[in-house]
């Protein structure tokens, strides 16, 4: 045991350890089983006191790049986003309040966007602020259809 200190220990061992130990032969099934949750409710759920959600994050993207689904972790990670900042959705207008929360969203997301496709998730971001999708939009997961409009899979 590594007393509750995430990075302590081999935290990819014990990270995967629990991923099987709740029946998923991956991270990417596990979280794709609960797309609208935040990194951060998943490493509570692997582990409350020694998983953090930038250890799932670094999980998830080793397993996009392995599988050439970069592109589809990006749109899960916008979701992921949308759901913590937006729980009503995207906001009918976009007032000093909600134009914050939606940039926070988005701000959010591309920090965990990897170099890779920085520039693809600055180029959405810009469409939907310059058309905003219908008010209320909370995609499910990453195969949304505005958002497969958004960001293609083009992985090499």
């Amino acid at each position: 045991m590594n007393e509750g200190h995430p990075w302590q220990g081999n935290w990819p061992a014990r990270l995967y350890e629990r991923v099987r130990e709740l029946g998923y032969d991956s991270l990417t099934a596990f979280a794709e089983s609960r797309p609208t949750a935040s990194l951060v409710a998943l490493a509570e759920e692997l582990g409350p006191d020694d998983i953090a959600g930038a250890q799932v994050f670094s999980g998830l993207v080793a397993e996009a790049e392995r599988s050439h689904r970069v592109t589809r972790l990006v749109r899960g990670q916008l979701v992921r986003e949308l759901w913590e900042c937006l729980p009503d959705g995207w906001p009918a207008v976009l007032d000093d309040a909600n134009r914050f929360k939606v940039a926070k969203a988005l701000g959010l997301w591309s920090g965990f966007t990897p170099e890779t496709h920085i520039e693809r998730v600055r180029r959405a971001g810009d469409v939907l602020l310059a058309h905003p999708p219908p008010p209320g939009w909370r995609p499910l997961g990453p195969d949304d259809e505005l958002l497969r409009t958004l960001l293609p899979d083009e992985e090499a």
